[in-house]
């Protein structure tokens, strides 16, 4: 039963979009990944929109719908039932989902958006964790580059006090 309602990683991670500087999903999408309906996911939202403040979930604001939709290239079946702007559960909204939508596709569709969510968020953690590395090698090797341009420097003027220099009277035998 579980194998049957197991599904990919790409396809949650390509129904995970960045809106507002948040990591969200559509309701259309999680509707689609719960098997249910976008107007029955909608209902028992509203029916409990005690329990999505904002941080949680939010509805896309016209300009924000135009440019999602803009973005992306659907075909009329996908614009269907896009009359009004979708949804949009962050992270925390779409755990919570799952105490108002009562069946097991919904628990085990859940528990699987929330591995994805924090593979993402620690992928996150690494690339700045390797940006901060490699921050810091540049720091190393600008001073570096510093060092050894002033080694440069000072060969230069070595080199230019020998070339200044008188030739010397050869000591020693003469044959």
């Amino acid at each position: 039963m579980e194998n049957e309602m197991y599904l990919s990683e790409e396809t949650i991670s390509n129904k995970i979009y960045f809106i507002r500087n948040q990591k969200v999903m559509l309701d259309r999408d999680l509707a689609k990944l719960y098997g249910i309906e976008t107007k029955r996911l909608k209902e028992q939202v509203k029916r409990n929109l005690s329990r999505f403040p904002e941080d949680f979930m939010f509805e896309l604001s016209k300009d924000e719908f135009a440019n999602w939709r803009s973005q992306f290239v659907t075909s009329n079946s996908d614009k269907m039932g896009l009359r009004y702007a979708p949804m949009a559960f962050t992270e925390h909204g779409v755990l919570m989902l799952s105490s108002v939508l009562n069946s097991d596709k919904a628990i085990q569709t859940n528990i699987q958006i929330m591995r994805i969510f924090s593979k993402i968020r620690q992928m996150l953690l690494d690339t700045t964790d390797l940006k901060i590395d490699i921050l810091q090698i540049q720091k190393k090797l600008e001073n570096h580059d510093k060092n050894i341009e002033l080694v440069f420097s000072y060969l230069d003027e070595l080199t230019e006090k020998k070339e200044s220099q008188k030739p010397r009277n050869k000591i020693g035998y003469k044959k």
